[in-house]
């Protein structure tokens, strides 16, 4: 079991995301993107999930958490998003917008996308979408719509993904989650 942070950037599938790590026997807690980096690590977290939301101006503290914590992250949608700008990559308004069913590319499988298999069926909103992968990022996934649907820092312990993986309509959404568990599981440090 592994302790994961959920930060709510006030998008309407924050909590789907805390119940779904806690219907996977995750100690999970929820915290508002505005606490500092100091009171997140003082709740022992092994890693953190940003989730989505409407606007990168409301996502509070999230670029100093992607950018100051030694912890594994993974950015959903808002989060993916917030982790590309902060590390030089480039957001713009896709071209697709709303939520909507989409097919996915695995092109790179590493640690998060194991297992899912060459092809997926994601829910994801392409309001706004990550058009620039940042320099020392990999690209893991793509879609028809949308070049950088998933990505990974090179050395840092960071991952994003443009889709929602804690809804019902996207095919191995726990999946993604459990493997995210996984990282933070090797991640911890030995005491």
């Amino acid at each position: 079991m592994v302790k994961i942070i959920v930060i709510n950037n006030y998008g309407q599938t924050c909590h789907l995301i805390h119940r779904a790590v806690r219907d996977l026997d995750q100690e999970v807690e929820l915290m508002k993107n505005t606490s500092s980096t100091d009171e997140i690590l003082e709740t022992d977290p092994d890693g953190m999930i940003l989730s989505g939301g409407p606007t990168l101006e409301r996502a509070g503290n999230c670029s100093a958490y992607v950018q100051e914590l030694d912890l594994p992250i993974l950015g959903i949608c808002l989060g993916h998003q917030v982790m590309a700008k902060t590390y030089g990559g480039t957001v713009k308004t896709g071209a697709a917008g709303g939520y909507a069913s989409i097919e996915i590319e695995i092109i790179e499988e590493n640690d998060i996308l194991k297992g899912l298999g060459k092809k997926t069926n994601v829910w994801a909103s392409h309001a706004d979408e990550v058009s620039m992968l940042p320099p020392d990022f990999i690209r893991l996934a793509r879609s028809q719509i949308c070049e950088v649907e998933a990505m990974k820092h090179r050395t840092k312990p960071l991952y994003g993904v443009q889709w929602h993986p804690e809804v019902s309509h996207t095919e191995k959404g726990n999946d993604l989650l459990i493997n995210f568990f996984g990282v933070c599981e090797a991640y911890r440090p030995i005491s």
